[in-house]
């Protein structure tokens, strides 16, 4: 039995280390900077370039703010049934739809997060922060051990008061790639009901409601731009069985990111990849570093859950 689990071992080992130098190499020919953080939370095995690397998060800051706002919902300061009035001030470019409608229309603080996360509308973030506030989502940060992430100011607005010195460089937010998989990680870990571990206080982020953390996987599943992490992975129609990513994105004219949780059959797997400096700069299908997160994500899964994904159910409580 011993000579059995330590060729396990080993093989195991063998297999990281050639999924590490897989990426590696497609890294290496990559026409921009990547920072990468993934880890099979059933495993732990972990492969990582640049891991800890702060970079600009763009819209990937919103999984924090979203955090924030479930964690004030879990202590009773707010409710998903608030309504957050549209505002022509907090009207600003960029993606989502909410700049195309008129001032005045009521949405719940439910469907202000849906339309933050899945259409990572701007005009919605900036109710949302104006809801919440920008200190509590950044004295949640530091709470869960997060030393490099931080969320500077509202969307297309200008920073306001004192700001830390690297503002200019990062803009909306800044963060890394081990620090942002941790806040998913935190994510999934309250919804399957773990308690926070004393070693990792990362992986806690003071929600301690399974429920409210499942109804955050459950939009983070239906969010609608799918040419990252996605991809490769699910190449389906999952309008029926829904799907097993849960992610949030983020783009500049130089930068696109993608944080995600995936649910695969060998357990749940989290992926965070930013990439910088990019050369390829375009808008298209075809963009190179969509293109490098798309194919690393498929190899990191097929290398971890060869027999693929397994969406999960959506519990009873997944809306309010």
């Amino acid at each position: 039995m011993k000579q059995v689990l330590v060729f396990i071992l080993l093989a195991t080992n063998a297999w990281a280390a050639d999924l590490q130098k897989q990426l590696n190499k497609m890294a290496a020919h990559f026409h921009g900077k990547v920072g990468l953080y993934a880890i099979n939370m059933q495993t732990g095995e972990t492969v990582a370039l640049h891991p800890d690397q702060p970079v600009a998060t763009a819209s990937v800051i919103k999984l924090p703010i979203m955090v924030e706002t479930f964690a004030q919902v879990a202590a009773g300061k707010r409710s998903l049934q608030d309504k957050l009035v549209l505002t022509k001030d907090n009207q600003v470019p960029g993606s989502g739809i909410l700049a195309q409608l008129q001032p005045g229309l009521p949405l719940t603080l439910y469907d202000t997060v849906v339309l933050m996360m899945d259409l990572s509308d701007n005009t919605a973030t900036n109710m949302i922060i104006d809801e919440i506030g920008i200190a509590p989502v950044n004295a949640r940060i530091t709470s869960m051990g997060l030393k490099d992430t931080y969320l500077y100011k509202k969307v297309f607005k200008p920073a306001e008061g004192i700001m830390p010195p690297d503002q200019q460089k990062f803009g909306l937010g800044k963060t890394t790639a081990r620090e942002m998989a941790e806040v998913m990680e935190s994510i999934e870990g309250c919804a399957a009901g773990a308690k926070p571990p004393s070693h990792a206080p990362a992986n806690w982020n003071g929600i301690n409601d399974p429920g409210l953390c499942r109804q955050m996987i459950e939009i983070m599943r239906n969010q609608q731009y799918r040419n990252m992490i996605p991809h490769y992975l699910e190449t389906i129609d999952t309008s029926d069985q829904g799907s097993a990513i849960a992610d949030k994105i983020g783009d500049l004219d130089d930068v696109r990111n993608d944080v995600a949780l995936v649910y695969s059959k060998a357990g749940p797997i989290v992926i965070s990849a930013f990439t910088y400096d990019n050369k390829d700069q375009t808008w298209i299908a075809e963009n190179e570093a969509e293109q490098l997160i798309a194919h690393m994500a498929k190899l990191i899964v097929d290398t971890w859950s060869p027999a693929g994904l397994q969406p999960p159910k959506a519990p009873p409580s997944a809306k309010p």
